[in-house]
This record gives structure tokens, C-alpha cells and sequence, in this order.
């Protein structure tokens, strides 16, 4: 299904919502009441701007008696999308994120990637992968980092380690390019990003990503990824450990003009190392 398409799909289960809700006598704030969401956030399911998750779709369908509706056309508009279940979320999250502050202990994040980059990481988790699909999975991730480039784009911090710097990824002429590129966005100030130097040692969840994304009028969310499955977490509590623990990496980190320095320096290497072979 194209993105218009969904969208168009997406903004049909709004419409839906808001009839049968009308129907069944509910405002937008008792309804979130009954499915234990706020009124905004029914507001923002009706017109289309947030997509609910699956447990919200069936108390929908338990709350306004329609026999599965919701559920099932969720289910079509997941399944029918480039991304995993959990992660399609993150993606929509994204667009709405008044701030991101993400942490990637081994990889440049998906937001930053060169497409050479992005797919050097894909062949690698996929080596048998038809091109059809390498292209795919690369327009999807390009696609998501079309907000950074709006007006409006979220305010983005990012915290490496000096791993994700020295891990070759696609040969040196691929790492050269992928480093300049986050170079030159930290200049535009597109992205704030420090660097934790391996002269560090022992760091907070050392190896463990996180992504923290804050809204203007919903409370913020942590996402977390392991080998196969991830997480969506919107516990207050949760999300206060992980603020913590974000704030104490930003603390043992370099500067972001050290930082920047670092970035500048190891893409230079790699330009040296490319033109020599």
C-alpha cells in the first residue's frame, strides 16, 4: 500500500471513530476515559495525526460494541506498512516528537544514515535479501528522516559511543562520507551530538540504545530495542529512570564541539585510508 494510500486509510478509521463514537454518545474526553487514553489523544486518533496501538483498537471496538472493526482494520493498516509492528509506532511518534534524545552504542542512528550506510547495515543482517527488498527497506529509512528537514523538525540530541565512530561499516569510503554527513549537520544545527571516548570506560547502560521522545501535549516515551523484540514504554516511572540514566551518559560524554573535533578527525582517516587503496 503507497503512503498516500495509508494515509488515506488511516484518516477512514478516524472518521470511523468519530461517527461511531457520535453515535454511541461519547465525547472525545469520556471515550479516553472508557480506554484509558486522554480526550486529545482520541482527538488526534480521529484526525489521523496518531495511530493507535493494537490494545487500544480492541477497547475501542469492547467500548463502542463493533464487533471487531477497529481491530481488524488495524491489523490491515500494520500489516500493510514497512515496518514492524512495534517500530511503525516509533516512526508516527517521531513526526509528533517536539524533542528526540537518543543514545546508539554501536550504530549511527537511523535519522543520520547515508543511504551507503543504511544499506552496508542491512546486507550485512540480510545477505540473501533480493535488491527489491534492500531498495524497500532504504525507502522507508530515508523517508523517516524527511523531519529533519522540516521547519518544524524536533529538537535532536544524540549521545555515541566512540565505537560506532571506529566500526567500519561498508568500507572507508562509505564511513568517510557517513561521518562528514553527521559532521555537517551538527554545523547546520540539526543535531546536537557528544561522543563517548573509549578513554571513558565503564558508562550507564553501557551497550543498551534508548530513545527518548517528548511531545507538546502527551507525556514522553522510551523506546528500547534487543536482539528480537523492542519496546514502546510510556510508565512515568519507567520513563524518569531512563531520563536519569540519559542525563548521566550527556555527563560522561565529550563536548559537542569535542565532539564534533572527534567526528571530523576519525572522517578524515577514513578519507586518507580510501584514497590509498
Amino acid at each position: 500500500m503507497a503512503n498516500g494510500s495509508r494515509q488515506a486509510a488511516w484518516e477512514f478509521f478516524g472518521a470511523e471513530l468519530k461517527r461511531r463514537r457520535e453515535d454511541a454518545g461519547f465525547t472525545q474526553s469520556a471515550l479516553g476515559v472508557q480506554v484509558f487514553v486522554s480526550g486529545g489523544y482520541i482527538g488526534q486518533f480521529e484526525q489521523a495525526i496518531r495511530k493507535p496501538q493494537l490494545d487500544v483498537a480492541q477497547r475501542l471496538d469492547e467500548i463502542l460494541q463493533t464487533d471487531g472493526f477497529f481491530e481488524r482494520m488495524w491489523r490491515k493498516l500494520i500489516r500493510d506498512q514497512p515496518y514492524t509492528e512495534c517500530f511503525a509506532h516509533v516512526v508516527e511518534l517521531e513526526r509528533l516528537a517536539t524533542q528526540l534524545s537518543e543514545f546508539e552504542p554501536a550504530l549511527i542512528p537511523g535519522l543520520l544514515q547515508t543511504p551507503e550506510y543504511a544499506r552496508a547495515l542491512f546486507v550485512a543482517s540480510n545477505p540473501l535479501a533480493t535488491e527489491e527488498y534492500a531498495e524497500e527497506f532504504l525507502r522507508a529509512r530515508m523517508d523517516r528522516a524527511v523531519i529533519l528537514k522540516d521547519a518544524t523538525r524536533p529538537k535532536y540530541w544524540v549521545v555515541l559511543h566512540e565505537t560506532v565512530l571506529r566500526t567500519r561499516v561498508g568500507g572507508a569510503t562509505t564511513m568517510a562520507e557517513q561521518l562528514e554527513r553527521l559532521a555537517s549537520m551538527m554545523r547546520e544545527r540539526k543535531v546536537l551530538v557528544q561522543v563517548i571516548p573509549f578513554a571513558a570506560g565503564a558508562y550507564p547502560k553501557m551497550g543498551k540504545m534508548m530513545k527518548l521522545m517528548e511531545f507538546e501535549d502527551a507525556p514522553p516515551t522510551v523506546y528500547t530495542e534487543a536482539v528480537n523484540s523492542a519496546n514502546l514504554l510510556d510508565d512515568p516511572a519507567v520513563v524518569k529512570r531512563v531520563q536519569a540514566a540519559y542525563d548521566l551518559l550527556r555527563a560522561v560524554a565529550e563536548s559537542p564541539r569535542a565532539s564534533l573535533a572527534l567526528i571530523e578527525s576519525v572522517a578524515k582517516d577514513y578519507r586518507r585510508c580510501a584514497s590509498t587503496t
